[in-house]
C-alpha cells in the first residue's frame, strides 16, 4: 500500500454507502498514528450485516447540519416519502450507538440535543424515541409512532460518532431509486500513482481516483469528471488546489489494461471538505457481465498542487521547516503541522476569530490559505488554547471559494464574544511518511520511551538511538509532532529505566539542535555520519514523553505598564537579594551602613491559557530551600527581567527564581489548585495566573549602574524551555523605556507575536508614556 498516497496503516475503513449529507469518509490517514511496537493491534472484526426484523420499515439516515467535522450532525430520516428529523425527547446515549451503527460507525461519542446543527425542514418523523442499543435500525427502537410528535425544529437531535468505521460494512442502498441527490459515502479512497515520475514521489499528487467497495478498489470513470471534483479529492489529501495533467499519457496507459469502475459518478460543488458531501453522479452503464463500464473515457485523474511546506525541492525532496504561506493568516497552539488556534493580521495586529457559526467551510479557507488541504475539523470553544489581544472577527460566512478567511463575510463586532471561544482548525495534510522514520521503545505506554531513529549505515536501514547529552525539550517537541503524539512533556537525557530494543543500542544520530518548527528530527542540525557521543548510546540514549496538551503561559503587558517604578533602597535591606543574585554584580561593593541600589520595580501576572497545569520540571524531592527568604526554590530559573539598549545588548538584568508558583487568582469557573504555604503544591492552572507583586524581593531590575537613555525592557518567562508550552513565541514581553537619571517611562509593552513584524519594528514610536517618579527614600 506504500504507493498509494502513503497510506499505508493509517487508513480508515468506510463503507459504500450512499445517503445525503452524510457522517465522514474515514479519516484513516489523518488519526494518530496507531499502536506502536509492542502494542499490537487488535485483529480485524468481521462484518456480518443485521438482519432487519420483517415488520420493520426500510429507512435511511443521514447526519446533516452546520458540521464542523463528517462524522457527526443532525439526524435525519428517510422513510421513502420525504427527509425529516428525530425530537430529542427522551433520546439517549443507546439510540446514538443505533444510529451510529447503521451509517457505519463502531459506535457514538455523544449526542446534542436542542437543534445544535441548527433546524432541520419537513416532517419530524421520531418522538420519544427509546433504544435499548442493539437494535440493527433505527426504525426498530420504539416512538410515539412515525410522524407523531409535539415538538418543533429547535429539538431536532444531533449526534458525534466515532471516527472509527465497521471494517467491511456494506450499506443497503435498496431505498436508492427513490431518492434524489444523494450524497457520497465510500469504504476507503486513494489516489493512486500510475506514472514512475510520481511512484517515487512523497508525498504522492498524481494518479487515479480509487474508491473501495466490497473490499476491492475501483476506479473512477472520467466522463463526468470536474476539476471541482479534483479540488475536493485534492483537499481531503492536504493539497490546496488542482491542476491540468497530461491527458494523452494516462489515455494510452489505460488502453493497455481492464479497468474496475465504480459503478457511479461524482458531482462535486468544488467547496466541500470531503468528498461524502458531494453529490452522487449518474449510473455507468453496465456490461453483459453486468460490469461498470466507461465507453470512449477512462479512468479518473487528479493532479494536486502541494503546499510550500511539502512540495519536492531539488535539495531535499521538501522543504524541511513548516513556514506559513501567507502573513494574513496564522495558527497558534497546536501540537501539530496544520492545527492551532486561528488568528488573523488586521491593522497591523495579530487578533482571534470568535466561533459563532464557525464550520468545516470557513475552516477549509484558512487551511488552504495557509497551503494545506481542507479542513479535518472546526474547533470551537478554544480547545486549542486561548488567544490574547483583540477579537478581529465574528459570524464568518464563506462559499468556500475565497481566497482568505479575510475575503469572506463577517462581523467585525465581537459583543458577546470572549477568549474562551475561539476558534481553531485542523487540517488536512500530506501523508509524508516521516512518523514511520522513528519509534519510542520500552515505555510504559505508547506516549514514551527511548528515541529510536531509523537510519541508513553502510548502505543498510537500522534502528538506533540518539545521543542523550543536549537532548532537551525543544527537540522533544519535534519528536512528539513526527510521531502525532501531540506536545513533549519531558525531554530524557538518561534513558536506562526504559529497556529499548537491544538491537537498537547503537547511536546512530547525535549533536541534535532543533529550532522547534521541524516536521522531522532529521531535518534538525546534527552530527551526521559523523556521531560523536562520549557516553554512548543505550542508557544514555535520548527519551521523551509526550501529552496531547500542553499549558501556555503569558505574561500580561499591561499590568507591567501600569505599575513600573524606581525606587532607591538601603543596601542593609538587600542581604537576602544580594545572596540570591538578584542585584548587579557591583553590587557587591556598594557599602552595606550608606549605600543604597535603584531599583526599576513592577508587578508581572503571568496567566496559563493553555490545556493543562504548567509544572515545574523538578517535583519536590529536588526543590531547593533558600534559608535566607524561607523558602523552596522549584526552578532555578523562571523568568528573566532584562534592560537593553537600542542594539539589543543587555545593560542590566535581574533573574526571578520560580520560589513559588500558585493560583493567585482564578477565572470564575476555575477551582484554584496550587498554594505554597506549607510546602504545598506548586504550579499554575490552566484559566489562573500567578501575581509577582512589585513590592516582593528579586521582582525588580538593578539599575543603579544604567546611564540615562532610552532602552528596551524585556522580561522572558520560562526561558530556558525548561517545561513544555504549546506556543513559546508568546513568553516574551517587551517595552519601550526612557530613564532620565531620576524617572523612568515605561510604553508600548505588548507580548512577542501580537503586532505584525513591520509594526514591531516601529513599535518604539507609539505614543502613552507614563510618569513613573523615583519613590522617596
Amino acid at each position: 500500500m506504500g504507493t498509494f498516497l502513503g497510506f499505508n496503516h493509517n487508513h480508515c475503513f468506510l463503507a459504500l454507502f450512499v445517503v445525503a449529507c452524510l457522517s465522514p469518509l474515514g479519516f484513516a490517514q489523518y488519526e494518530h498514528w496507531p499502536y506502536l511496537p509492542g502494542y499490537p493491534e487488535p485483529p480485524p472484526q468481521v462484518y456480518q450485516a443485521p438482519q432487519r426484523p420483517a415488520n420493520v420499515p426500510k429507512i435511511q439516515l443521514r447526519l446533516a447540519g452546520q458540521k464542523r467535522k463528517h462524522n457527526e450532525g443532525r439526524v435525519e430520516v428517510f422513510d421513502g416519502s420525504g427527509w425529516g428529523t428525530v425530537c430529542d425527547d427522551d433520546f439517549s446515549i443507546h439510540a446514538a450507538h443505533v444510529v451510529c451503527r447503521e451509517l457505519g460507525y463502531v459506535e457514538a461519542a455523544s449526542w446534542l440535543p436542542s437543534s445544535k446543527y441548527g433546524k432541520g425542514e419537513g416532517r419530524i418523523w421520531m418522538d420519544n424515541v427509546h433504544c435499548n442499543g442493539k437494535e440493527t435500525t433505527l426504525a426498530a427502537c420504539t416512538s410515539n409512532g412515525w410522524g407523531v410528535t409535539d415538538c418543533k425544529h429547535t429539538e431536532d437531535v444531533g449526534v458525534v460518532c466515532s471516527e472509527k468505521r465497521i471494517p467491511g460494512f456494506k450499506f443497503d442502498n435498496s431505498l436508492l431509486n427513490q431518492i434524489e441527490n444523494m450524497n457520497i459515502q465510500v469504504e476507503d479512497i486513494r489516489i493512486r500513482a500510475i506514472l514512475a515520475t510520481y511512484r517515487k514521489r512523497v508525498p504522492v499528487t498524481e494518479g487515479y481516483v480509487e474508491v473501495k467497495e466490497g473490499g476491492t478498489w475501483k476506479q473512477i470513470c472520467d466522463k463526468h469528471w470536474t476539476m471541482k471534483n479534483s479540488r475536493v479529492v485534492c483537499g481531503m489529501f492536504g493539497f490546496p488546489s488542482e491542476r491540468k495533467y497530461n491527458a494523452k499519457v494516462y489515455k494510452m496507459f489505460a488502453s493497455r489494461r481492464k479497468q474496475h469502475y465504480w459503478p457511479y459518478s461524482m458531482d462535486c460543488s468544488g467547496n466541500e471538505a470531503h468528498v461524502s458531501s458531494c453529490k452522487l453522479g449518474g449510473h455507468l452503464d453496465v456490461d453483459a457481465e453486468k460490469n461498470a463500464t466507461c465507453g470512449s473515457g477512462m479512468p479518473a485523474v487528479v493532479s494536486c498542487v502541494p503546499g510550500r511546506a511539502f512540495a519536492p525541492s531539488s535539495h531535499s525532496g521538501f522543504r524541511k521547516a513548516f513556514r506559513q504561506e501567507q502573513p494574513l493568516v496564522r495558527l497558534k497552539g497546536g501540537a501539530n503541522t496544520g492545527e492551532g488556534r486561528v488568528e488573523v493580521l488586521r491593522n497591523g495586529e495579530w487578533g482571534t476569530v470568535c466561533d459563532d457559526n464557525w464550520n468545516l467551510v470557513s475552516a477549509s479557507v484558512v487551511c488552504r490559505e495557509l497551503g494545506f488541504g481542507s479542513a479535518k475539523e472546526a474547533v470551537t470553544g478554544a480547545r486549542l488554547g486561548q488567544g490574547m489581544g483583540p477579537i478581529h472577527l465574528n459570524e464568518i460566512d464563506c462559499t468556500g471559494f475565497e481566497k482568505s478567511i479575510t475575503d469572506c463575510k463577517f462581523n467585525t463586532e465581537s459583543q458577546g464574544c470572549n477568549h474562551e471561544e475561539d476558534a481553531a482548525v485542523r487540517c488536512n495534510v500530506p501523508a509524508m511518511g516521516f512518523q514511520n522514520q522513528l519509534r519510542l521503545s520500552g515505555g510504559r505506554n505508547p506516549y514514551e520511551g527511548r528515541v529510536e531513529v531509523l537510519a541508513e549505515r553502510n548502505g543498510t536501514l537500522r534502528w538506533g538511538t540518539v545521543c542523550g547529552e543536549g537532548w532537551s525539550t525543544v527537540e522533544a517537541m519535534v519528536v512528539c509532532r513526527q510521531l502525532g503524539l501531540g506536545f513533549a512533556s519531558h525531554a530524557f537525557q538518561e534513558t536506562w529505566y526504559w529497556h529499548g530494543d537491544l538491537t537498537a543500542d547503537s547511536v546512530v544520530m547525535s549533536g541534535v539542535k532543533c529550532s522547534g518548527t521541524e516536521m522531522s528530527l532529521a531535518h534538525c542540525r546534527h552530527h551526521g555520519a559523523d556521531v560523536s557521543c562520549p557516553r554512548g548510546g543505550g542508557r544514555f540514549g535520548a527519551g521523551v514523553s509526550c501529552s496531547e496538551t500542553a499549558p501556555d503561559l503569558v505574561l500580561n503587558a499591561e499590568l507591567v505598564e501600569q505599575t513600573a517604578y524606581l525606587e532607591d533602597r538601603p543596601m542593609f535591606m538587600l542581604q537576602c537579594a544580594l545572596e540570591e543574585n538578584c542585584l548587579a554584580s557591583s553590587a557587591v561593593n556598594t557599602s552595606l551602613a550608606s549605600g543604597y541600589r535603584r531599583l526599576l520595580r513592577f508587578s508581572s501576572q503571568i496567566h496559563n491559557n493553555g490545556q493543562s497545569d504548567f509544572r515545574p520540571k523538578n517535583g519536590r524531592h529536588a526543590w531547593v530551600w533558600h534559608d535566607c527568604h524561607r523558602h523552596y526554590h522549584s526552578m532555578e530559573v523562571f523568568t528573566h527581567y532584562d534592560l537593553l539598549n537600542l542594539n539589543g545588548t543587555k545593560i542590566a538584568e535581574g533573574h526571578k527564581a520560580s520560589f513559588c508558583l500558585e493560583d493567585t487568582e482564578c477565572e470564575a469557573d476555575v477551582q484554584k489548585q496550587y498554594e505554597c504555604a506549607n510546602f504545598g503544591e506548586q504550579g499554575i492552572t490552566v484559566g489562573c495566573w500567578d501575581v509577582y507583586r512589585h513590592d516582593i524581593d528579586c521582582q525588580w531590575i538593578d539599575i543603579t549602574d544604567t546611564p540615562p537613555g532610552d532602552y528596551l525592557f524585556q522580561v522572558v518567562i520560562n526561558p530556558n524551555y525548561e517545561v513544555a508550552e504549546s506556543d513559546y513565541s508568546n513568553n516574551v514581553m517587551k517595552c519601550r523605556c526612557r530613564y532620565d537619571g531620576q524617572r523612568i517611562w515605561m510604553y508600548n509593552c505588548h507580548i512577542g507575536g501580537s503586532f505584525s513584524e513591520e509594526t514591531e519594528q516601529k513599535f518604539d514610536h507609539f505614543s502613552g508614556l507614563t510618569n513613573n517618579k523615583v519613590s522617596t527614600r
